[in-house]
């Protein structure tokens, strides 16, 4: 005769679960351990962001300046005052009527000579976060003709910072690389002055470029 043995519940199986108090235990102590690396990913990612769009900027000014040597650009008509990049102002902000890598059109006074880099395909506009503004002024005491050489500035903008919400800045101040937010639209991304040369050049031609007519202690003959 075969004797069926009653299975009894065992109140103390290793198989009992986690109750509802350790779980919500559990979900708190992630939750601060997220709270508390947050900051740190942001800031990882902002200055990751905000690197990637300075060494754009940068390839875009050395991409312009290669465009003005070759003439494939023709060169900028406002002038500067001095060869420092202080010396001219920053350009007014407001709507920007612009082609792809073209000079704009608005705004189009003399110290608003700006070129458009399209970073997107729709033209440079003050709604984009991809596109850049260049701003370029030439300077060269001896002529006003950009044939006979001259000293080439330029700054580059964010053209979301042309938003009337404030005065474009310009040297000495500039946009970090390092940075917790959006940065600041204002400042400028990069900023660079360089030798347009003619196609003859001699040592007399090269002094008058150069020399800062604002500083007489440093002002030497060029002869």
């Amino acid at each position: 005769m075969i004797q069926h043995k009653q299975q009894q519940n065992n109140p103390t199986s290793s198989e009992s679960g986690f109750t509802i108090i350790e779980s919500l235990v559990a979900i708190l102590v992630a939750a601060v351990l997220l709270a508390a690396i947050a900051p740190v990913i942001v800031l990882a990612t902002a200055t990751r962001v905000q690197s990637r769009r300075i060494e754009l900027a940068t390839q875009a000014a050395k991409t312009y300046i290669d465009g003005v040597r070759t003439r494939a650009i023709p060169p900028p008509a406002s002038t500067s005052t001095g060869v420092s990049l202080n010396a001219s102002d920053a350009p007014t902000v407001g709507s920007l009527t612009c082609n792809a890598n073209q000079y704009c059109t608005v705004p189009a006074t003399p110290a608003d000579n700006l070129y458009c880099i399209d970073g997107d395909g729709g033209g440079c506009t003050i709604a984009s976060t991809k596109d850049l503004i260049i701003q370029a002024f030439r300077y060269n005491t001896a002529s006003t003709d950009a044939k006979a050489g001259y000293q080439l500035g330029l700054r580059v903008y964010r053209a979301d910072g042309f938003n009337s919400d404030g005065s474009l800045r310009k040297a000495p101040l500039k946009q970090t690389t390092f940075t917790g937010g959006l940065g600041d639209r204002k400042a400028p991304l990069v900023e660079m002055i360089t030798a347009i040369a003619p196609q003859s050049t001699s040592f007399n031609d090269l002094c008058n470029r150069l020399k800062d007519t604002g500083n007489t202690t440093s002002n030497t003959a060029c002869n």
